[in-house]
């Protein structure tokens, strides 16, 4: 079944509705690495799906969020898994449709496993991840769920981690904390055409 984008409360932008500035914005979003990827970022009929489209509302700031996650994705030095486990968390804590739709099937080409799949869907740590893999999904868990992270939880994490990985663990957090919200406040769902979406 072919996807298509959905805006919620948003209304789809097509790229004639563009201005330049948001028009170099969709052409930074469907552009390799993102656009070409395993979820839907643009539909046939050009249209943006999940936060893209509200990004193009505000050129400027979607600039800078766009940039942002390209770094966290493509640039920064998390392990892949360890990324993904941590995006799917934060999907599911959330309870966000689109995010935990995009990012389960980014899990999937980083060698997550269906079962560890289910039991970040119910907000915990899989089994099967590795130690440094479970520290991080603890200090992401008392950011987002707790909004507290203590001194074992810290102290646990950085030893895996050290200062740099800590700041990025927070980093990606707030981002995708950042992309929750606006998909939340705006009601936007996965795409039409989905048949298997659950977090």
């Amino acid at each position: 079944m072919i996807e298509h984008a959905q805006g919620g409360r948003l209304p789809l932008l097509s790229p004639s509705d563009l201005d330049p500035a948001g028009r170099r914005l969709y052409d930074d979003i469907i552009a390799p690495p993102r656009g070409d990827g395993p979820f839907l970022v643009v539909d046939d009929d050009g249209l943006l799906a999940g936060p893209f489209n509200a990004l193009l509302y505000s050129p400027a700031l979607g600039q800078a969020v766009s940039a942002l996650g390209a770094s966290l994705r493509f640039a920064g030095t998390l392990e892949n898994r360890t990324r993904e486990l941590l995006v799917c968390l934060i999907a599911a804590v959330y309870g966000c449709e689109y995010e935990w739709y995009a990012h389960s099937r980014v899990a999937a080409t980083v060698g997550i496993t269906p079962l560890e799949l289910r039991a970040l869907a119910q907000g915990v740590t899989p089994e099967t991840a590795t130690e440094a893999e479970a520290s991080a999904l603890a200090f992401a868990l008392a950011l987002v769920r707790d909004r507290a992270v203590d001194a074992a939880t810290h102290a646990r994490a950085e030893q895996h981690h050290g200062h740099a990985g800590l700041v990025e663990i927070t980093i990606l957090a707030g981002y995708y904390q950042l992309l929750a919200g606006l998909l939340i406040a705006f009601d936007v769902p996965a795409p039409s055409g989905v048949t298997e979406v659950s977090s």
